[in-house]
């Protein structure tokens, strides 16, 4: 990228202007706004309101990102499913605490959560997995999540040989290696883009099982 790029990049902004939080408006639980804002999502034009950027926290430190989606709000947690031998599972193993974030261009909003990561109960890992594609759950069974693999035709074999595996099986087993965790928050931002960069920002953080509120300057 040259210099001229990088002027260009300092050029670009937008104007927020949809939406107000007002604090007399919003609940005492977080959740109850998170559920509302995620449906209003739904119902807008992105094409992924599910996703969350999920960092997690590697052995040396450093942090790291990736995009999952969001697959159910349970109990007041935050629920996602990936391949248990994974980067990102084995760094939650290591460390629990967690952080997601989701982005709504189209609302003018983000979401900003803190909490813990805990694997799902087997019975609910279960239920997802049989929810599935049938090539989505052959893919779970295929896929060496995040080892190195010699090629793409590796994986494309891999999966030939458990789809013939599979073929006409009733129910496909979720594999041991696959699972869901679930994130219980102990902190949430709300972001709603507001005119002259002048947005509101609300803070909920969990203290002794109750939640507080706070409002923090843009």
């Amino acid at each position: 990228m040259d210099e001229n790029s990088d002027k260009d990049l300092g050029q670009v902004r937008r104007e927020y202007s949809l939406d107000r939080m007002d604090d007399a408006q919003l609940p005492s639980d977080p959740m109850l706004l998170f559920g509302a804002w995620m449906e209003q999502a739904r119902q807008s034009e992105n094409l992924d309101p599910t996703a969350m950027t999920l960092s997690t926290v590697e052995e040396d430190g450093n942090p790291s990102s990736r995009i999952v989606l969001l697959k159910k709000i349970d109990r007041g947690r935050l629920v996602f499913f990936t391949n248990y031998s994974s980067r990102k599972a084995r760094e939650i193993q290591s460390s629990s605490r967690v952080a997601a974030h989701f982005y709504w261009p189209e609302l003018e909003r983000q979401v900003k959560i803190a909490g813990k990561a805990e694997p799902l109960e087997d019975a609910e890992s279960d239920r997802y997995f049989q929810s599935r594609p049938f090539e989505s759950q052959v893919a779970a069974w295929a896929s060496p999540q995040s080892t190195v693999v010699p090629h793409r035709e590796y994986l494309e074999n891999e999966y030939r040989r458990y789809l013939e595996k599979f073929k006409g099986s009733k129910v496909i087993p979720r594999p041991e290696f696959w699972g869901g965790f679930a994130v219980t928050p102990s902190r949430i931002e709300f972001w709603q883009g507001g005119k002259f960069r002048l947005h509101d920002r609300i803070e909920y953080a969990l203290k002794d099982e109750q939640w507080t509120r706070v409002r923090l300057a843009p």
